[in-house]
Order: C-alpha cells, then sequence, then structure tokens
C-alpha cells in the first residue's frame, strides 16, 4: 500500500470543505464605526432594525447578502446583510448641499451572524460616511450628518435591546 495516494485524496478532500464553507466571523472595531454585538439571532435583528427603521421615519432602500447565492453555488457561509437606510427629507437637503455626497446615500447598516448563534450590528457613522464632502457641503451637510448620527444611534438602539 503506497501512503501518497491516500494523502493527496485527503489532501484534496480537506480543502474541498474548506472551499465550500466559511466561518463566522465577527466585525471588530474600526474608525468611525459603531459594532454593537447583540444576544439576538440574525432572523430577529433584521426584522427588529426593519422595524426600527420605520418607527424612526426612514425607509430600507436596499437589501443584499451574498448567502442565500453562495449557497446555490454549494457554499456556505454564515447570514450577513447590507441594509440601506434613508430618509427623502435628507436625500433632497443633501443633494442641495453636494451632488457628489449621494454616492454615499443610503448609508448602511450590516448584520452579520456570530459562530455562537447571535448577531452584530454595525455601521459607519453618518458624520464618517460623508466627511470627505464637508469641504463641499460647508456647515449645513456637517448638521445634517449630526442629526443622521443621531437618528441612525436611535435606530440602532430599538434594534439591539
Amino acid at each position: 500500500m503506497r501512503p501518497l495516494p491516500y494523502l493527496a485524496l485527503a489532501t484534496a478532500l480537506a480543502l474541498a470543505i474548506l472551499a465550500t464553507s466559511a466561518p463566522a466571523q465577527s466585525v471588530g472595531p474600526r474608525d468611525g464605526w459603531v459594532v454593537i454585538d447583540t444576544d439576538q439571532p440574525f432572523q430577529e435583528l433584521l426584522d427588529n432594525l426593519r422595524t426600527a427603521v420605520g418607527v424612526a421615519g426612514f425607509g430600507v432602500v436596499t437589501m443584499a447578502g451574498p448567502t442565500d447565492a453562495a449557497a446555490a453555488r454549494g457554499i456556505v457561509i454564515p447570514e450577513n446583510r447590507v441594509v440601506g437606510v434613508f430618509n427623502n427629507v435628507y436625500a433632497v437637503r443633501i443633494l442641495a448641499l453636494s451632488t457628489a455626497a449621494m454616492i454615499e446615500a443610503p448609508v448602511r447598516f450590516y448584520l452579520t451572524a456570530d459562530g455562537d448563534g447571535t448577531a452584530t450590528l454595525s455601521y459607519k457613522a453618518p458624520s464618517f460616511v460623508f466627511a470627505p464632502y464637508f469641504a463641499e457641503g460647508g456647515n449645513d451637510l456637517i448638521a445634517a450628518a449630526g442629526e443622521l448620527d443621531a437618528a441612525f444611534e436611535s435606530i440602532a438602539n430599538v434594534a439591539t435591546r
């Protein structure tokens, strides 16, 4: 019996398993981000976020995640979802201050499933997102971004309690 073919087969099998699944990774602290660990399962946090967005007078503008598409390809990855949130009042206001700044709307929440069955809610603070446009939009854009910071903090607090 020659061990080399068995070793090659075992290595190939291990690589195939690793290629079709990905472990959950937590989103860690980083500049400009708010990261909130929760005790909620992923779907519950997603439902709570959608409710909190509506209560705050904002709307879910976009929602995307690679989990289902990856599964259709035979790849298992942890649940994650990017949820774009905005309000038309702010869209019109910011557009009047800086056409370029609207590339950043909607501002996004990021939900990630953690390995222990809980989920994390993260987002870039709107003032961080819009900061590159402050010179163009001036104090009015800075004020709008600050108001959005408060709104996003409120949405996150409601969603994660």
